[in-house]
């Protein structure tokens, strides 16, 4: 990638690393394949922004870049007076298959770490890439196996575990190197009844008046399908009931709780019947008491 990585992303280069993040997130967004099939410029688009944010989301590779340690590519820029057994004993990240030998001019080093010197074949790692995945939230809560699109064109099965929260398949290595992993970052939509609190799951539950004094069976939804809970007679709004087991899996096995608050609705049409019983109940009690106290 020979385009500065600053201007793919649209920051400047003081930017912070959650600014370069938002920046990276609303151009995944609205650049990734899935969201325009057969649109090739989109999908060119997508991958220098990766390849971008491969580089600057990455606070070493980053810091690397900005001085000059290594190219807009990720790739090493040569070095005055390095040889070639400092990378080899640097550790595991590079390796020759033909011993060691020194090289004493920037053009034989060059030419040895892309694979094509006199010292053997180089085996590097290859790089990390880093991809964003929207999930619904049921998705998350029960786990599944997602198909997504790679910005090199290639696809990818990502099991997404149970219980997933917000918040390998990377670049190629070069020689005998081992490709890169590839980081999916999760990003949960809110669902329209239930929220997470940790490994619980929250719904609220519409009741009517008569099961609120009388109490009964209802039916209430889970992320896993619906189940029926006893309401106990003279329950209130706000009052919430625990279904065992219904949360969301912990990663040591077993689940968090299901937390159902009860809520008293009136019925949507006026009740000429209802209206008469009240006005006959001879019941009198201040519901504000304790605000007034």
């Amino acid at each position: 990638m020979a385009t500065d990585p600053y201007e793919v992303l649209g920051v400047k280069k003081d930017a912070s690393q959650s600014d370069i993040q938002k920046a990276y997130r609303a151009l995944a967004k609205k650049l990734h394949p899935d969201l325009n099939p057969g649109n090739k410029q989109a999908e060119e688009r997508f991958k220098e922004v990766s390849a971008a944010y491969d580089l600057l989301g990455d606070e070493k590779k980053r810091a690397r870049f900005d001085s000059g340690e290594i190219d807009a590519s990720g790739a090493e820029r040569p070095q005055q007076r390095q040889y070639y057994r400092d990378f080899a004993d640097a550790g595991s990240q590079y390796s020759s298959d033909e011993g060691f030998a020194d090289f004493a001019t920037d053009d034989i080093l060059s030419q040895i770490l892309r694979g094509q010197g006199r010292g053997g074949a180089v085996n590097m790692r290859g790089p990390d890439r880093h991809y964003q995945l929207e999930l619904d939230f049921l998705a998350a809560i029960n786990g599944e196996t997602r198909h997504i699109t790679l910005p090199d064109g290639s696809a990818l099965d990502v099991r997404i575990p149970a219980g997933t929260r917000d918040g390998g398949k990377g670049g190629p290595g070069i020689g005998k190197g081992q490709p890169g992993d590839a980081y999916v970052e999760v990003t949960v939509r809110p669902h329209r009844i239930f929220s997470r609190d940790g490994d619980d799951i929250r719904v609220e539950l519409p009741i009517s008046l008569s099961e609120a004094v009388l109490g009964g069976k209802v039916t209430v939804p889970t992320p896993t399908g619906s189940v029926t809970m006893t309401v106990p007679k003279w329950s209130n709004t706000g009052t919430v009931l625990r279904l065992k087991g219904k949360g969301v899996a912990r990663p040591g096995g077993g689940n968090g709780d299901e937390l159902v608050s009860l809520k008293i609705v009136l019925p949507e049409k006026p009740d000429a019947e209802l209206e008469s019983f009240i006005a006959k109940w001879g019941g009198v009690y201040n519901p504000r008491q304790a605000m007034e106290a």
